[in-house]
């Protein structure tokens, strides 16, 4: 029973996200007054790409090898999330830190790719995303730790659960408002999606992938932005639990659902960031979140 539980996020996840990922374009386009895409068009392109041929432009194993790892990274962190507000057999072999850490390994993988590919677009749209990972990663951090503090365990349920267990406090308020104005650059979606600007630098890390590796690289951006979603959800929303495993389930999802008009609201309602402008307001976010974990030591 405990691993049909992982086998539900995966698939959940596998098959949700691409969903999600057309309700945002697809509300985009209206609020700029388009028709555009169906809501399912994210699928077709999934399934495009992988009948397409890899096309090994860099001619090394890194560059193979990237959309792989970014892959499996995502897929390690959902085998990990309490789905449906409920812990399975994996969660007590790890905790947030491993999260952490995988949640790394995915951006690191698009990193080298990037790098590997040799391409000159591709290699400013690494630097951006590092400087991203250095300055965004460390919010997430603050978000377990501050739920950490709070109940004393570095437990990946413990930790997610930590406001269901403690209730709502000025310390978990000032995190919400964090994590919800750091969500955009979470997903890379503008006015933080700098890394990529297909205007400017073209797909940025991903120019000179194609076929089923720039599929993988897709799923993994649609897996990774679902994931902080449903992180959000899952943390500062306990009160959508009813006790009852399926209907929980559909709760989060509802809420999943409300998080991404809001990224697709504001996405499609602001002007992409200059990288200088990204880091100042990234700075702000990192000194908020530490407001937030001083907060919580102090059990405020």
């Amino acid at each position: 029973m405990e691993l049909l539980y992982i086998v539900i996020n995966i698939v959940v996840f596998l098959a949700l996200a691409p969903l999600f990922e057309g309700i945002i374009r697809k509300l985009t386009a209206r609020v700029q007054s388009r028709q555009g895409p169906p809501v399912v068009q994210p699928y077709y392109d999934l399934l495009k790409l992988l009948g397409k041929e890899n096309i090994n432009s860099a001619g090394n194993w890194v560059f193979k090898a990237a959309p792989l790892m970014a892959l499996s990274s995502i897929l390690a962190v959902i085998a990990f999330v309490p789905l449906g507000f409920k812990e399975n057999i994996l969660t007590g072999y790890a905790d947030v830190i491993t999260i952490i850490y995988l949640l790394t390994l995915g951006g690191v993988s698009v990193l080298l790719g990037a790098l590997a590919s040799k391409n000159t677009f591709a290699q400013i749209g690494a630097s951006r995303e590092m400087i991203t990972m250095i300055m965004v990663e460390p919010v997430l951090a603050m978000t377990f730790i501050m739920g950490a503090v709070k109940v004393k365990s570095l437990g990946i349920g413990n930790t997610m659960f930590s406001v269901a267990q403690s209730g709502y406090a000025v310390s978990v308020v000032i995190m919400l408002l964090v994590f919800l104005v750091a969500l955009q650059a979470f997903v890379g979606r503008q006015p933080f999606d700098i890394a990529e600007a297909e205007i400017e630098i073209l797909e940025g890390p991903f120019i000179e992938y194609s076929g089923p590796n720039y599929a993988m690289f897709k799923y993994y951006m649609m897996l990774k932005q679902m994931f902080y979603a449903s992180l959000l959800v899952t943390v500062f929303a306990p009160f959508l639990q009813t006790g009852i495993y399926a209907l929980n389930i559909l709760t989060q999802l509802v809420g999943v659902a409300v998080v991404f008009v809001i990224i697709a609201l504001i996405g499609s309602t602001n002007p992409r960031f200059r990288i200088d402008q990204a880091v100042r307001y990234y700075s702000v976010l990192i000194l908020l979140s530490l407001c937030a974990v001083g907060l919580s030591v102090y059990g405020l």
